[in-house]
This record gives C-alpha cells, sequence and structure tokens, in this order.
C-alpha cells in the first residue's frame, strides 16, 4: 500500500536547532529507504514563500502569493513509500531526520480506478 509522508517543520529554524539534520543525513536516509525497495518518490522543496495559492470559486480562477495558511509549521517535503502496513509506514517515518525538530504526517495514499467503465 502507498503512503505519503508529509515533512512539517518551522522552516525558519529548521537548521539552527542542536538536533537538525545536515542535509547528508537526510539524503542518506533516503538513500537506505530507497534500497530497502520502499521509496517510490521524495522531495524537499522550496521554501514556503516561493508558494502560490490557487482557489477556484464560482467558476473564478484566484491565485494567491503565498501559502495556503498561516501556520507554525511548513510543509517541506515528502516521501511517497511503498509499505506492507501503517505500522511499516510509521517505522519509516519516524526515521526520517526531520522529524526530530518537526513532525511527518503519514496518510494512506487513496487509490483511483482511472479505467474507463
Amino acid at each position: 500500500m502507498k503512503y505519503l509522508c508529509l515533512v512539517y517543520c518551522d522552516e525558519r529554524t529548521l537548521h539552527t536547532q542542536p538536533e537538525s539534520p545536515e542535509d547528508t543525513e537526510c539524503h542518506a536516509y533516503a538513500e537506505a529507504v530507497e534500497g530497502s525497495g520502499r521509496m517510490l518518490a521524495a522531495e524537499a522543496l522550496e521554501s514556503v514563500s516561493s508558494a502560490t495559492t490557487v482557489r477556484m470559486r464560482n467558476g473564478k480562477l484566484s491565485i494567491t502569493d503565498g501559502p495556503f495558511a498561516e501556520t507554525k509549521e511548513q510543509l517541506a517535503g515528502f516521501y511517497l513509500i511503498d509499505a506492507k502496513d501503517l505500522n511499516e509506514a510509521l517505522q519509516v517515518a519516524g526515521g526520517i531526520p526531520a522529524a526530530r525538530v518537526g513532525s511527518v504526517e503519514v496518510r494512506p495514499v487513496r487509490e483511483l480506478n482511472l479505467s474507463p467503465q
């Protein structure tokens, strides 16, 4: 089953805390997950200041610079993994180095049947 591990942290303090992971540690962990055969995709995101939010309301497109909402933590990146169950996905998420200074939300991916009926 696919799980999305969303990595959240306060990007202003991400690299300044004593337990902050170095990029090399993050890359090494991603390579370990990939080596285990569980990695489907992983990416770090640019700063939240580069975000653009899109909304469609009453047929009109609204585009706003910045993130969707003001929050204490921002979405910093993600891992899309294949795990046998939630417990295995939680173990992978717990090993993500940024979990020490932020949080990792683990959500099952809903499989959509896109084949024509």
